[in-house]
């Protein structure tokens, strides 16, 4: 009789206390990745930090492509055990290398652990802010989705036409226009975290991985735009 003889409410509250536990320990794993990808992004910039003069151009392209590979070979294996953290570390510790080069021409500068720590102490403060507002608004930011990409296609396309302008052509004003990117990019991406976070709160990600990287690039670019800012104004 025990088949026939149940409470539909009491399995409908069980069902939703099992979804709400699955969310908890899910957003739970994602900021414990993402934790570890902040970990790594900084060991990878203290270890390479040394031999900062010997990454030049064709050096930055190499860990441009193996930052590329390794992120490729992360969204397609971000379901593997052992393999997606092993990519996910790896990727971060390459952004960590890629860094060392702003990173060192900032610390060069009379001011350079100060501006350092100005740029994490904003960039700290800037992802505190907009996570507690993608907590606690009541508004559906799924709609920022299509707007945040295309302004994030057209930062990149800027950014790569100033990279050649300045590399390859002299463009005087190459310094002040990557300024500019920069501002824009930390209005972007904190937007994104936003947007990120909301997501991850809603269980929007179907990988903790994947959620914890898109967090890690939106802390990781406005790190580096702040840094790129203030390094440029201290230099003046």
């Amino acid at each position: 009789m025990s088949l026939y003889d149940r409470n539909y409410a009491q399995d409908r509250s069980f069902a939703a206390e099992q979804s709400e536990s699955t969310l908890i320990a899910f957003i739970k794993q994602t900021y414990k990745f993402f934790a570890g990808s902040l970990l790594f992004g900084t060991i990878g910039a203290y270890i390479a930090l040394p031999f900062a003069p010997s990454i030049t151009g064709g050096m930055m392209l190499g860990i441009f492509v193996l930052e590329i590979a390794l992120l490729i070979g992360l969204i397609f294996l971000r379901d593997k055990p052992i393999v997606n953290l092993i990519l996910l570390f790896g990727f971060t510790f390459m952004t960590g290398v890629a860094l060392v080069p702003l990173l060192y021409s900032v610390l060069a500068l009379p001011a350079g652990v100060s501006i350092v720590a100005q740029a994490l102490l904003g960039t700290t403060i800037v992802f505190g802010i907009m996570s507690f507002y993608a907590v606690k608004t009541r508004r559906d930011l799924s709609s920022w989705g299509k707007i945040l990409f295309i302004a994030l296609i057209g930062v990149v396309i800027s950014s790569l036409i100033n990279f050649v302008a300045g590399a390859f052509f002299g463009f005087a004003q190459a310094g002040l226009v990557s300024v500019v990117i920069s501002g824009i990019s930390i209005i972007l991406f904190s937007l994104y975290i936003a947007y990120d976070t909301q997501n991850i709160i809603r269980g929007n990600y179907d990988s903790p991985i994947m959620a914890a990287i898109a967090l890690y690039l939106d802390v990781y670019n406005i790190f580096v735009s702040l840094l790129n800012i203030l390094g440029y104004a201290n230099r003046d």
